[in-house]
């Protein structure tokens, strides 16, 4: 058989009906080719051409008419050199649309009703089909989307399946007393065919396969002090836009954990920052670069070169429900009220003063 023709891919394309001619000397022929299925391979078409006693020279040109034609490329003649198929690699995407829509459903402004994703079939169902992934088949932005993904529904399966409603730090304590990595040290992953820990996952996976400081805005504890649960899943092909918006809410929009104040050249910063402060840039200078990403202005400078002033916030362990997150919404309408009719209260002592 000749050597180009060995080891092709059985051929995919139905032909019927084709009609071949091939001139030898002043030999004319004319051979139907048969029709071509899944299941009748380029060996096949070989044997079938070597029964009509065609001569070799007959065989390789019917045979390259007939390729031609299966790839929808104009038949070169026998003398033409044959051109190689080159494989394409395309990377795989993993389908994150029923945990997409769970979280549109179920998560409000980072605050999550953990007792619906307990209640709700699909999330089984999710979580599940997570096991059956192949990550070897996936590029760097879809695995760590999918690895994202991985942390988040499974710790608030984790949070579901205790029915918790204070903390996640109430989770495997053991006489009331957290035990020394709490829940993040229990084997509940199941994904890529895989038992893993919560731990497991962010340290021996993400943080050890992936240069991203910015997965800690993406990384959540079920903790009111974390950055907020995106409602949305986090994908191969929207991750740099998905983690820079994360790190713009939680740097910008969280003020009771971050805040850049472009005025004072001051930030005060969550504890997340001095945990994984390697991750972020160990020295100031290399920290403030990162967050100069974010700021603008003389901020911006002073950050890059690291001339800013700091402080660390307090980190709440509080969960992250939708309960906690209502509570905190009324603390807060309550705390404006209060502030606007001061301010009222102190124009008007100052009308009253005046001469």
């Amino acid at each position: 058989m000749p050597k180009h023709i060995v080891g092709w891919p059985r051929c995919r394309l139905h032909i019927s009906s084709v009609t071949v001619s091939v001139t030898e000397k002043h030999y004319e022929r004319e051979t139907r080719v048969l029709r071509l299925s899944p299941a009748f391979s380029m060996r096949d078409s070989a044997r079938h051409f070597r029964c009509a006693s065609l001569r070799s020279r007959v065989f390789v040109a019917t045979l390259t008419v007939c390729v031609g034609m299966a790839s929808g490329v104009s038949a070169q003649p026998a003398s033409a050199k044959p051109v190689s198929a080159q494989p394409v690699s395309h990377s795989a995407v993993v389908d994150h649309s029923a945990f997409d829509a769970l979280l549109r459903r179920y998560v409000v402004d980072g605050f999550v009703d953990y007792a619906a994703f307990r209640g709700d079939a699909s999330f089984a169902r999710y979580l599940a089909s997570l096991d059956g992934v192949r990550v070897a088949t996936l590029d760097d932005d879809e695995r760590l989307a999918f690895w994202i993904n991985v942390y988040n529904a499974f710790t608030i399966q984790l949070v579901a399946s205790h029915a918790e409603t204070e903390s996640i730090r109430n989770i495997e304590k053991t006489f009331g007393v957290l035990q020394l990595k709490g829940p993040w040290s229990a084997p509940v992953v199941h994904a890529a065919g895989r038992t893993l820990t919560l731990d497991d996952v962010e340290h021996a996976i993400i943080r050890k396969e992936f240069s991203e400081p910015r997965i800690h805005f993406a990384l959540v504890y079920a903790a009111v002090g974390c950055p907020p649960l995106r409602s949305e899943a986090y994908t191969g092909a929207r991750l740099e836009e998905q983690l820079d918006d994360q790190g713009r809410r939680f740097l910008l929009a969280s003020p009771g954990k971050n805040r850049l104040d472009q005025r004072g050249f001051r930030v005060a910063l969550s504890p997340i920052f001095t945990y994984y402060r390697n991750d972020f840039g160990a020295t100031r200078p290399e920290l403030g670069g990162f967050l100069a990403h974010w700021a603008d202005g003389e901020l911006k400078t002073r950050l890059e070169k690291g001339t800013f002033g700091l402080r660390e916030t307090r980190f709440d362990w509080t969960l992250n429900s939708q309960a906690k997150g209502n509570l905190l919404a009324v603390q807060a309408r309550d705390s404006t009220l209060a502030a606007a009719k001061d301010s009222v209260r102190g124009a008007a002592k100052a009308v009253i003063r005046r001469p």
